[in-house]
């Protein structure tokens, strides 16, 4: 298994952060412009409560749920991707860490049989990992502008 992961730093307070992923339904179409839709199945944010999106990757049109594991109020937000994306994507990450002034905002993505889909598909490895850099510069853009 291989990780994916992007990092930037933001200018803004953890709570901030945190709170554009409490508020995902609102934020989710600013994010980026891939994204299609989104909604809560239970209460934003916290553990055992569904995510289910609707984006582009790669030129294709992802219908995906995602189940919240463990929630860190400010610091993480774990998650574990539904059947039949949980085959090549199981879990992934959003970790915000203090700075004096900013913070470090991290995504992850665990990538199954990554050695594998690097030599069949690396036009879709690359076009997650392009993604993921896209996700993090907009929400610099959103929350320090």
């Amino acid at each position: 298994m291989i990780t994916l992961r992007d990092s930037i730093e933001i200018k803004t307070t953890p709570e901030k952060i945190f709170d554009f992923f409490v508020h995902f339904e609102e934020n989710y179409l600013a994010w980026h412009p891939d994204h299609v839709k989104s909604y809560w199945i239970g209460k934003p944010a916290k553990e055992g409560s569904i995510l289910y999106c609707e984006e582009y990757l790669h030129g294709k049109l992802h219908r995906m749920k995602f189940r919240i594991t463990k929630v860190e109020l400010n610091r993480k937000i774990e998650y574990k991707l539904s059947f039949p994306m949980s085959v090549i994507c199981p879990k992934g990450s959003f970790i915000i860490e203090p700075r004096r002034k900013s913070c470090i905002f991290t995504a992850t993505l665990s990538i199954r049989f990554g050695w594998l889909l690097s030599k069949l598909a690396k036009y879709r490895l690359e076009a997650g990992k392009k993604h993921m850099k896209e996700e993090g510069e907009n929400l610099k853009r959103l929350l320090e502008g």
